[in-house]
């Protein structure tokens, strides 16, 4: 009997030990290396988790469609498709937030950007999917809402939404309009802070960025207390860019990696989109929020984006900051940065997006979609191999 007593909790233990190592493999397998795991150099300070979450309050939820392979059956897939969402200020914040938004190049869509330009505010959350699936996700946000009870009466923030999209239909079965209402409020209850996954997730899943699979990436900076310790996140769905630009951390990696290229023809002519969603805790007004969304331009740019014609290049940014913004009555105490002091919030989010944009690349993989079109994931040990080759890599 004294043995048998003996013998239970380490049996316990055991059990503990087995299920907590399980668990742990189960949400390991959700996160993909990213580019400072290979060695790639990026200037700035990135924060706790080196994600648009560092800036607090803010939670990004994800709903990822994969199904079926094979001959595109209209209405039935292959799917490779998705649903991001981005609240400034979590899931149970009802008030408004400073905004503003830029498009570099305007073939591509992202609602609600009119009453944001009009009014500098945003109360709704930000969310990306695929080019034809954006009337469904406007509509079933308007409708969570209502659900949670909101919505009496009109409100030009609560009617108008922010919804983006870029193109899968490479991969994905996009006039098959997979993505339903039910997939939306999944990315809305999922949202949460703290690390979240990059790659092929969300309504990243079936993009593809400079000839490689792309999607979903995220990176963050924080300052140092001299430029007020203000942390700027970056959230990108990346679906740009022609192989040949491709620079990373300044290397002409298109240039070196010159096969994988997506199967079946498709056009390498730096057509495609990508949404940018920045988001900071510094205090800053619409007129300022709408400079930083143009500084997004130049982290694009690095990475050897140009803005091409047939390209949907759309950014927005916001402040959690001043949370009197949004009184409806009195005076609102408003705090603002000087003009003279936002320059390293310009750095930072010109390298917060150039890194956000390697993240999607280095955590995506390679995907098979509708009549067996094929994106290759951006080989890692070569593109170590590239960095070390230009002297551009950290051990």
């Amino acid at each position: 009997m004294r043995e048998h007593r003996l013998k239970s909790p380490r049996r316990i233990v055991c059990i503990y030990l087995f299920f907590t190592i399980i668990a742990f493999q189960v949400v390991l397998a959700q996160f993909r290396p990213r580019a400072r795991d290979l060695g790639i150099p990026f200037d700035g300070t990135p924060g706790t988790f080196n994600a648009i979450t560092d800036v607090k309050g803010v939670e990004v939820g994800y709903s990822t469609i994969i199904s079926g392979e094979g001959k595109l059956a209209v209405g039935k897939g292959p799917i490779r498709t998705g649903v991001t969402v981005v609240f400034p200020k979590g899931k149970e914040f009802r008030d408004r937030v400073f905004g503003a938004w830029f498009t570099l190049n305007g073939n591509g869509e992202m609602t609600g950007t009119t009453w944001l330009q009009e009014s500098g505010f945003l109360v709704t959350p930000i969310l990306i999917t695929n080019t034809h699936s954006v009337g469904l996700v406007r509509d079933a946000v308007i409708e969570w809402n209502v659900r949670r009870g909101g919505g009496e009466g009109y409100s030009g923030d609560f009617s108008l939404p922010l919804v983006a999209e870029t193109y899968d239909g490479f991969l994905n079965d996009i006039n098959g309009f997979h993505v339903t209402k039910e997939h939306v409020f999944q990315a809305l209850e999922s949202a949460k802070s703290g690390l979240i996954a990059e790659g092929n997730v969300g309504g990243g899943t079936g993009m593809i960025a400079h000839g490689f699979k792309g999607g979903t990436g995220t990176s963050s900076r924080k300052l140092d207390e001299k430029a007020g310790g203000y942390t700027i996140g970056v959230l990108v769905q990346a679906n740009y860019g022609s192989r040949d630009l491709l620079r990373i951390a300044g290397v002409p990696v298109g240039k070196e990696i010159t096969d994988l290229r997506p199967e079946r023809g498709k056009k390498d002519d730096g057509g495609g989109s990508i949404i940018v969603v920045v988001g900071t805790d510094a205090p800053l007004l619409p007129h300022q929020l709408k400079r930083v969304a143009t500084r997004v331009a130049l982290g694009i740019g690095a990475m050897g984006g140009r803005g091409e014609d047939s390209s949907g290049d759309i950014f927005i940014a916001f402040s959690t900051a001043n949370p009197e913004a949004a009184k409806t009555s009195g005076l609102a105490q408003i705090t603002m940065l000087p003009n003279e002091l936002i320059n390293p919030i310009f750095r930072a989010t010109e390298e917060a997006t150039e890194e956000a944009i390697v993240n999607a690349l280095v955590a995506a993989e390679t995907m098979t979609g509708r009549d067996g079109n094929k994106a290759y994931a951006i080989p890692h040990d070569r593109l170590r191999a590239v960095m070390k080759k230009y002297g551009r890599i950290v051990e």
